[in-house]
This record gives structure tokens, sequence and C-alpha cells, in this order.
């Protein structure tokens, strides 16, 4: 009881002159996150309310223009694709990441599986994308290796078109799903699975009913490191897809550099930061519930075992 004691005597004597460093702490994390986040977020809700510039900018004048633009067919029409691309780029990384993240933790190998998956990031996002295009493209590597074994008599045109879109996509953000998965994976108790096994359930069983709801957390994760770029994705349609490719990146990208509409691209970037917004909010939901669920669990087993 003494430290204790002194401990509170140290503490009120801090109080008592004053002493609160809390601000000084938290005072550089609050510049930080005023000027580099809120700041940026409120220009861009303030340009998207005001009227296009005769060359450019905006002018301090009200205006609804560019949110009427966010009803026309064609950005209806690109906002859908977007959607359609990411949904479907997203269930394809997620289904491969799975069985990665699974054999990792499994694995004994595992500072070197987890630099193989971070090896990419040392390479520049366009350079990958151009190593891409000189693979598919009509004399890249695959169109030769087909030619040379006999498969095909002429070029296939393998890019510019919404399929290599999701699969460079894919390849992109795969690793940002791996690492949640393995790390939720790897804090899995795997006996339960024996236990599954054992009460007459069959593998694929165990791991749907078992593994998944066990490590909903690690994948509501990577469904969110993974969605939330993709959606927002601008250099792979640009570079491999074709003109029916474009996404909200794009015709962010176009607004501001062919255009110049500011408070269009504003209010565009708005559509995407809701999105973001939305699903960082779910995120936490699903953490705070599945801390409150393991807290209550944890709580309850000595209360289970002293009953027993």
């Amino acid at each position: 009881m003494k430290p204790e004691a002194g401990g509170s005597a140290r503490q009120s004597t801090a109080l008592k002159h004053g002493k609160n460093f809390g601000p000084l702490y938290s005072g550089p994390q609050t510049v930080w996150f005023t000027l580099f986040f809120l700041a940026p977020i409120a220009i861009i809700i303030i340009y998207s309310f005001l009227k296009k510039g005769l060359y450019g900018g905006v002018e301090p004048e009200f205006s609804l223009d560019a949110y009427r633009y966010l009803g026309d067919k064609i950005f209806l029409g690109i906002t859908f694709r977007t959607v359609v691309t990411s949904v479907i780029a997203t269930v394809i990384t997620i289904f491969i990441a799975l069985p990665c993240g699974y054999f990792m933790a499994k694995s004994k190998n595992q500072n070197l599986l987890l630099l193989l998956i971070i090896i990419p990031f040392w390479t520049n996002f366009l350079i990958r994308v151009f190593a891409w295009m000189n693979i598919l493209g009509n004399s890249g590597f695959l169109n030769e290796f087909l030619l040379r074994v006999g498969l095909i008599d002429d070029y296939i045109h393998f890019l510019y078109n919404q399929n290599v879109v999701i699969l460079v996509l894919v390849y992109m953000y795969l690793p940002y799903a791996i690492l949640p998965l393995f790390s939720s994976i790897d804090k899995f108790d795997f006996s339960l699975l024996e236990a599954a096994r054992d009460l007459g359930a069959t593998k694929p069983i165990a791991m749907i009913r078992v593994l998944l709801p066990n490590i909903r957390g690690g994948i509501f994760t990577a469904v969110l490191f993974t969605f939330i770029p993709i959606f927002g994705a601008y250099a792979v349609p640009l570079l491999v897809g074709g003109k029916d490719s474009y996404m909200l990146g794009n015709i962010i990208a176009d607004q501001l550099s062919k255009s110049r509409n500011w408070p269009r691209a504003a209010a565009i970037s708005m559509v995407l930061t809701l999105v973001t917004t939305v699903g960082v909010i779910l995120m936490m939901n699903i953490q705070k519930r599945d801390a409150s669920r393991l807290t209550a669990k944890t709580e309850g087993e000595p209360q289970n075992g002293g009953h027993a």
C-alpha cells in the first residue's frame, strides 16, 4: 500500500503545482492531425460548394453545380463501374490472401515469408505497373512465350480492358490483405479446429464454422485495406485500362487537369471520403464488439472454473 500512497502523493503534488503534461504530449499529434487531415478535408468541403473559376480555381460564390453533376448518367455509370471493379478485385484478393495468411501462420519460416510479402513495397508503384505492361503487352513476355511454343498464331491483346485492371489491382493490394489476415490467424487457437474435427466436422466445415468467425476482425481489416485504395485507384486504370475502364480517381484527375473544374473534383472527392469514413467506422465498431466479447469471455472463465 505504501507505493500506492507515494504515487498518489506525487500525482497530487504535480496537479497542485499545475504540472499537467497531457497537452504537451498530445500537442504535436493534434497539430499534425489538424494540418494534414482536418484542414485539407475542410478545404475540399468548402471548394465543393463554390463556383468554378473561369480559368480554373474557384470563385467565392455559393453553388451546387458540382453536386448536380453527381447525378449525371455518365458519372453514375463510372461510379457503378468503380464499385463493381472494387468489389470484384477485393473479393479475389481476400480469397487469395486467406490461404496465404493461413499457410504463413502455420509455417515455421514466418520471418522469411513476411519478408517475401514486404519485398514488393521496396519497388516503386509505377515500376510494378510498367512491369505488368511489359509482361502483357503485344510484344511482351507472355505473348512471345505463347508464340514460341505454338499456342497462338498472332498477338493477343491482353492490355486495355477491365479484366487486366482487376488483375493488376489484385496484385498491387494483395500484401495489404495478407498482413492483417496473417496477424489474426497467427493468434488463433488451432486446437479449436482439432476439436471441431473430433466432433465430426469436416476440414472445410471446421474452417468456415470455427476459423472464419474467430478472425472476423482481420478479415474486415483486410477488406477495408483493400477496397478503399482500389475504390480510389488512378494509375492502374489509366495505364493498363482502356477508355471503358475509367474509375472515379481518373475522373477527379481529369476535372483538375483538363476541365480545371475544382468544385466538381472536390465533390467527387467527397464521395470517396464518405466511403472511407463509413468503412473506418464499421471497422472500429466491429473491433470494439470483438474486444467486448473477448473481455466478457475472459472474465467469465474464472467464474466457470470456480463453479467447476
